[in-house]
C-alpha cells in the first residue's frame, strides 16, 4: 500500500468542511433537498430506533477534459457535480459499522476486521472494510456507526457512483473519529485503495478525487506515485450556464473490448520508441515517423496516440481559461475535445456494432439546438451511454425537449458544478 504523496503547494490541509445546505445546494432545489434529507432521517429512525446525530454528503463527478488519458500517465480536468450521496450517521460504540443504502441490502461488519475477503469482491461492503482498513493503515483512527444513504448519483451514467459511496465513507470516518483532520486529497487516495484492493478494480485516482475535492480541479499523473492535484477557482454558478448529462440508454454490454483496445494501441506507440506510456514521448516524435508507426502500429493506434497529446495538453488550457474567467474559450476547448474524441480517439461508437450509435446521434442533435452557443463532448469512457453539454440557460428548455424527443423523458439531466467535495452536514 502506498500513500501518494501531493506537492505541498497543491496539498488541502484545511479540516473537513461542515456546511449548511444553502452552501451545498442551489436555491432551486434547495427545498427538495431538505425534504430528502428529513426522509433519509425519518428512514434512520425507523430502520435503528433512534433519530440520527449527523448528516454527511458526497458528490458524484464529471470528467471535462482529458478523455482516456490518465493511463497513459497524461493529465485530466474533472469536477464534482450537484448529484450526492448523503447519509444520515450515529456513531456506534461496539466498533460496527452498519450501512443501509436505500434499495440494497444492509451491510454489516466489524471495522477492526480488515482483511480483504474474496467473498466480498464487488460488493459495496468491501468498499467500506477497505475506507476502514485504510484509515487504520495511516495511523488514523476508526470506529462503529450506522448510516442510512440515499443516492442521487445515477449508477452507469458516468458520474462514478462508487467514487462517491467510497468518499461518503470516509468522510464519516473523518468526521466522527478523526475530528475531521484528514484531508480530502488523503481521502480520496483511501477511496481508490479501497476500489483497487478490496472491491477488485484497478481504477485511477480521478473519480475519487474529484469527489472529495469537489469544483474544478486538474490531476497531472506524469508521475504515478506522486499525481498532482490542483484545484481551480472558479464559480460555475455565474457561468450563464447548465451541465447537461444526456443518458442515450446505449448498453455497455459486450464492449469491454472496445474499452480495453485503448490503452495498449496508445502505448503500441510509445512501445515503438522503447518507452512503456505516451507521456514519455513527444508528438513530434510521432508525426516524424509516422509511416513507420502506421505500417507497424496500425492507423488507429496512431491517431489514438495523436488524440492524446492534444487532449493531454488542451486539459491545462482549459484550466488557464477557467482561472482567467474565460468561459468562452474553455467552452472552445471543449468541443474540440470532443471533436478529437470522435475523430481521432474513435470512443463514440463500437466499430463492432455500427447500428448503435446513440453517442453520435446525441452529438449531432445537441450540436444542431447549440448552434454555435455551449459545448458538447463524449462524457467518460465512451462507444455507449452518456454525452456531457454546457448549456446556455436561454437554450435549455429547447436542449432538454429536445435530447428527451429522441431518448424519452428523463433522459437529460440538468446538473450543476458542485464547488464542495465531501462534507458533514448541517441542517
Amino acid at each position: 500500500f502506498i500513500t501518494l504523496l501531493v506537492p505541498f503547494a497543491e496539498r488541502r490541509i484545511i479540516k473537513m468542511k461542515i456546511l449548511t445546505l444553502d452552501k451545498i445546494y442551489t436555491p432551486d432545489v434547495l427545498d427538495a433537498q431538505k425534504e430528502r434529507y428529513a426522509k433519509a432521517a425519518a428512514e434512520f429512525e425507523k430502520l435503528y430506533g433512534e433519530k440520527p446525530q449527523y448528516f454527511f454528503s458526497a458528490p458524484g463527478r464529471t470528467e471535462v477534459g482529458g478523455n482516456h488519458t490518465d493511463h497513459n500517465l497524461g493529465c485530466v480536468l474533472a469536477a464534482g457535480v450537484s448529484l450526492d450521496i448523503i447519509a444520515a450517521v450515529s456513531p456506534a460504540d461496539d466498533n460496527v459499522i452498519t450501512v443501509k443504502s436505500e434499495g440494497f441490502p444492509e451491510d454489516k461488519l466489524s471495522a477492526d476486521d480488515t482483511d480483504v475477503k474474496q467473498s466480498e469482491l464487488n460488493t459495496s461492503a468491501s468498499l467500506i472494510r477497505g475506507m476502514a482498513a485504510g484509515f487504520a493503515k495511516n495511523g488514523h483512527k476508526t470506529g462503529g456507526f450506522k448510516a442510512y444513504t440515499t443516492s442521487s448519483v445515477l449508477k452507469g451514467s458516468g458520474l462514478s457512483s462508487s467514487a462517491a459511496f467510497e468518499v461518503l465513507i470516509g468522510t464519516i470516518l473523518n468526521g466522527l473519529y478523526n475530528n475531521g483532520e484528514v484531508s480530502d486529497v488523503e481521502i480520496a487516495q483511501l477511496s481508490q485503495y479501497a476500489e483497487n484492493v478490496y472491491f477488485g478494480k484497478p481504477s485511477g485516482l480521478m473519480d475519487q478525487m474529484a469527489s472529495s475535492v469537489g469544483g474544478f480541479i486538474t490531476i497531472d499523473f506524469g508521475d504515478k506515485d506522486n499525481p498532482v492535484i490542483k484545484s481551480i477557482d472558479f464559480d460555475f454558478a455565474k457561468s450563464g450556464h447548465s451541465l447537461c448529462i444526456v443518458d442515450t440508454k446505449g448498453s455497455h454490454a459486450d464492449l469491454t473490448p472496445e474499452y480495453a483496445a485503448i490503452p495498449p494501441e496508445m502505448k503500441s506507440v510509445a512501445k515503438f520508441f522503447g518507452k512503456e506510456v505516451l507521456r514519455e514521448i513527444t508528438k513530434e516524435q510521432v508525426l516524424e515517423n509516422i509511416a513507420a508507426l502506421r505500417e507497424k502500429c496500425g492507423d488507429r493506434a496512431v491517431l489514438r496516440a495523436l488524440h492524446f497529446f492534444d487532449d493531454n495538453a488542451r486539459v491545462a488550457k482549459q484550466a488557464a481559461a477557467l482561472e482567467a474567467g474565460d468561459f468562452d474559450t474553455f467552452l472552445t476547448l471543449v468541443t474540440e475535445s470532443g471533436n478529437s474524441s470522435l475523430a481521432y480517439l474513435q470512443n463514440i461508437f463500437a466499430a463492432s456494432n455500427v447500428n448503435e450509435q446513440g453517442l453520435t446521434v446525441a452529438l449531432y442533435i445537441a450540436k444542431q439546438i447549440l448552434d454555435g452557443e455551449g459545448a458538447c463532448r463524449v462524457h467518460g469512457g465512451g462507444f455507449a451511454g452518456t454525452i456531457q453539454a454546457f448549456v446556455p440557460d436561454h437554450k435549455l428548455d429547447s436542449f432538454k425537449s429536445g435530447i428527451e424527443r429522441a431518448f424519452g423523458e428523463g433522459s437529460c439531466y440538468v446538473l450543476s458544478i458542485r464547488n464542495c467535495g465531501g462534507t458533514k452536514v448541517i441542517l
